[in-house]
């Protein structure tokens, strides 16, 4: 059972990074107050933090990384008081995909995150309607139960990818991608 376990995992693991080293796929979409952005042409300039959620469970597992995510890598490094110097410039994008017959409830759900939503992050939401296969044969994501996270260096090129709900391990190793590139 431990072998299989263990097999499980490191295949999983295998097809989360198969994708590091190749540019990320073009994705548009809209912010909560409707300004369209495209990654990666619009995100060229700086390391990109990119995460996506394409069913019910997977958004709820990837709001757990709006908080830790937006204190690490978003705040205004004024906030940051003596610490100002350690603050990351990153572009980070939310970004819950609807699809298919769901692609009929994006304007519900951006009513929804107005209500819903600190402000703080709507323009860190990015809400994309379209097709899903080419994002699923781009970057290797299968389960539809887990958001995926990349991070993109300044060219678009995915240097990092991880999935699942937000640990501190995670976040480590996504501040180690950044740091280390």
């Amino acid at each position: 059972m431990r072998i299989y376990l263990s097999l499980s995992l490191l295949l999983l693991s295998s097809v989360v990074f198969s994708q590091v080293g190749n540019p990320f796929p073009e994705l548009s979409g809209e912010t909560v107050k409707d300004e369209v952005i495209t990654i990666p042409k619009d995100t060229n300039d700086k390391f990109t933090l990119v995460g996506l959620a394409y069913s019910k469970k997977s958004e709820d597992d990837l709001n757990t990384w709006f908080s830790p995510i937006y204190n690490k890598f978003v705040r205004k490094s004024s906030d940051a008081g003596l610490f100002s110097s350690f603050t990351y410039d990153v572009n980070v994008y939310f970004v819950p995909m609807f699809t298919g017959v769901k692609a009929a409830g994006q304007g519900v759900a951006k009513k929804k995150a107005l209500k819903k939503v600190d402000p703080l992050l709507f323009p860190h939401v990015l809400f994309y309607k379209g097709k899903l296969a080419p994002y699923k044969e781009a970057l290797d994501f299968e389960r539809k139960d887990v958001p995926y996270f990349f991070v993109l260096d300044k060219d678009g090129k995915i240097i990092y990818a991880t999935s699942g709900r937000f640990t501190d391990d995670k976040l480590s190793e996504i501040e180690s991608a950044i740091d280390d590139f």
